[in-house]
């Protein structure tokens, strides 16, 4: 929790939204090579930013390629 404490919401929300990328890009490459574990696990990290950035007010509309 410390790295919270000195963060502030910009730079959480700026991180989460680079996380976010990042796991989308890791899914589709998962769903193209057919590694279902792969896709399962990373769909746990992309529900959880999800549900993080949505909590911040960040309208995924334009960034959210997955839409699970």
């Amino acid at each position: 929790m410390e790295v919270l404490e000195t963060m502030n919401n910009g730079e959480i929300i700026k991180d989460a939204i680079e996380n976010f990328i990042k796991v989308q890009e890791h899914m589709l490459s998962a769903r193209e090579e057919n590694a279902k574990k792969t896709y399962s696990g990373l769909k746990k990290d992309y529900l959880s930013l999800k549900v993080l950035l949505n909590s911040l007010g960040v309208n995924l509309t334009d960034i959210d390629e997955i839409k699970e």
